[in-house]
């Protein structure tokens, strides 16, 4: 809950920020998106994400912190009404690219920390090394790649912890489909010993003016050994609002 007033701070304070800014090395985008209902079926529902990214001569860095939360209000045997959360997911990454003489190859170090209530793992950390590489380019699309060795620290809905090393692997394309709209795809794929974790984001982002987008996404994370209570994998259809600066 307190990532929310954050994220919806960044996204007062945004157009003051980028009047101010003078450093031009900074991208940052910060999204938004609610829904909220009330009758016969009440709740709400909240996810926000903040992406800043660095150029440098030498370096390649991205932040990224986002979070998701859903309330639903429910009956108990008597009738009582009470609100119960039914989802609390928060993240944070940073990566460090250092660019390579030939365009587009970088070395890079990331590290990522999921918390995710209820999830099948209620924390997640994982910090990874390697070489990405633009596969692809054309005058309206791109797909980089990634591959490295990394090293992951989580604890499972049950309590129990686990770590291990892995090998990571990771797919981001993006597609200019007209001069207003941009379809993008994000995967990412860490093998152990015990567990496959992915993630996947596919996404459609349509411009409204020079810095405000609508984005719809579709975003799914799987894990092929989870609790018995526990499915493998979890979705999420958003609609939100971005400001860029």
């Amino acid at each position: 809950m307190k990532l929310l007033p954050l994220i919806a701070l960044a996204l007062a304070c945004a157009p003051a920020l980028a009047s101010d800014r003078i450093d031009d090395s900074w991208h940052t985008s910060a999204e938004l998106g609610a829904i909220s209902t009330s009758g016969n079926t009440a709740g709400t529902s909240v996810s926000g994400k903040i992406d800043a990214r660095q150029e440098l001569d030498d370096w390649s860095n991205q932040y990224i912190v986002a979070g998701h939360f859903k309330e639903d209000e429910v009956s108990d045997s008597e009738g009582n009404r009470s609100s119960a959360r039914s989802a609390e997911r928060y993240s944070l990454s940073a990566k460090a690219a250092y660019k390579l003489v030939k365009d587009n190859e970088k070395l890079f170090v990331l590290a990522a920390h999921v918390g995710d209530k209820f999830g099948a793992y209620t924390t997640y950390t994982t910090m990874a090394v390697g070489r990405s590489t633009r596969w692809y380019q054309s005058p309206a699309a791109s797909v980089d790649v990634e591959i490295g060795p990394g090293y992951f620290s989580g604890e499972r809905a049950t309590g129990e912890p686990e770590s291990g090393f892995t090998v990571r692997g990771a797919a981001a394309m993006r597609w200019q489909v007209s001069p207003s709209a941009q379809f993008s795809q994000v995967v990412s794929v860490e093998r152990g010993t015990s567990n496959i974790h992915s993630i996947a984001e596919a996404a459609l982002s349509t411009k409204i003016n020079g810095t405000m987008q609508m984005k719809a996404a579709f975003s799914a994370r799987n894990d092929t050994n989870v609790p018995a209570d526990k499915k493998n994998t979890d979705t999420q259809t958003s609609l939100t609002l971005v400001y860029s600066f």
